[in-house]
């Protein structure tokens, strides 16, 4: 299960995205809104947003008066957030490494990032670590066969998936077995009306950087026009689907 990632490579894929990662953040958006659903907060508390991106549900959690951390791995994106007051405190941290004491937060909230850590089992452990007992830890990420109209393509074009590989279920509940944990499961199939959009937003939200390394080759029309034959699409556009697996840890 464990992966060493390249968290400088991360840091800089996310970096770029950071001026564009609002406008293409449809996924993030939606998984965070179903995460949000699942937990009732009675009173102020305090939130660790780990993994803030741009800070958009940083805001949210502000807005609703609590107290919040707004923590990311990329300088560029923790820029963005604090350039638009989103929550009570920034740091830049990695989740694998949390730059907070034991039991510090009422709350710890991570959408879609912790399938950029080298451990799954140890970036939970350190949400938890954190978290104070009575408080809970919400999750979501991405698994098995996630984007694999990217891979099945880029398979077809040049032998390569193009895609990092994620978790299976089986493995993300293996995870988690030493928690008091409620995990649930969702698939979301966003449409796009031609490759390149779908391309240009898997980009926009910096979800570009291989743990294997770079792909090859650049981006020709001749492959533009490889992978469009190859992408599988219906009535509604050329599709990209998202498995995601949201947690709820009770401590």
């Amino acid at each position: 299960m464990p992966q060493k990632v390249n968290k400088a490579a991360v840091a800089r894929a996310f970096g770029r995205a950071a001026q564009t990662y609002n406008h293409h953040a449809n996924l993030q958006r939606r998984c965070g809104d179903h995460l949000m659903s699942l937990v009732s907060l009675a009173g102020e508390q305090t939130i660790l947003d780990a993994g803030c991106g741009t800070g958009w549900f940083s805001q949210r959690w502000t807005e609703q008066g609590h107290d919040v951390t707004a923590l990311d791995i990329s300088a560029e994106m923790l820029m963005q957030a604090q350039t638009r007051h989103v929550a009570n405190c920034y740091l830049l941290g990695d989740i694998d490494a949390l730059p907070l004491p034991d039991n510090s937060v009422d709350l710890c909230w991570s959408n879609l990032a912790i399938q950029w850590c080298d451990d799954l089992q140890h970036a939970l452990n350190e949400l938890c670590r954190v978290t104070r007992s009575g408080g809970k830890v919400l999750f979501s990420t991405l698994s098995a066969h996630s984007l694999q109209e990217v891979s099945d393509a880029w398979l077809q074009v040049d032998g390569n998936p193009h895609v990092n590989s994620f978790l299976s279920m089986a493995q993300i509940t293996d995870a988690c077995a030493d928690k008091q944990v409620k995990l649930t499961q969702q698939t979301l199939t966003l449409h796009y009306p031609d490759v390149l959009s779908a391309m240009r937003a898997l980009k926009g939200i910096g979800a570009t950087h291989l743990h294997q390394g770079r792909g090859r080759g650049l981006m020709t029309r001749w492959r533009l026009q490889q992978l469009e034959k190859a992408w599988s699409r219906d009535e509604h556009g050329y599709r990209l689907s998202y498995h995601l697996v949201f947690g709820v840890i009770s401590l």
